[in-house]
């Protein structure tokens, strides 16, 4: 599977951002004041917080990826093949209703009387 050229420069924009930052930071024109940082509470607990969601997140999409990928290489999902079988199903009654609508009926059944007859 070949990665679409969106998500290649989502990616390279991302990872030229970082080196960017980490550009930045080696020659000291972005710093962060750690020792403010670390010394509000609400600062760490946000931060704390908002780590943990992402990582929640992210390991969501993890998860959701490789189980995608998992199930695609066996084949169908069980969800697919219960689906293909009611599909095949109804070709079949389909087929057989149509075999029923063909099939000679008893003339005395479903048709107008003739005239002149009894």
């Amino acid at each position: 599977m070949k990665p679409s050229r969106a998500v290649i420069l989502l990616w390279s924009a991302l990872i030229v951002g970082l080196l960017l930052v980490e550009f930045a930071e080696i020659t000291g024109a972005f710093t962060l004041p750690v020792a403010s940082a670390f010394g509000d509470p609400y600062a760490v607990l946000f931060a704390l917080v908002f780590t943990t969601v992402l990582a929640l997140v992210g390991a969501i999409f993890i998860g959701i990826y490789f189980s995608a990928r998992v199930l695609r290489v066996q084949g169908f999902t069980p969800f697919e093949e219960e689906m293909l079988r009611m599909r095949a199903e109804v070709r079949e009654i389909r087929a057989a209703l149509e075999r029923a609508e063909r099939a000679p009926t008893d003339p005395g059944i479903g048709h107008p009387p003739k005239e002149g007859g009894p």
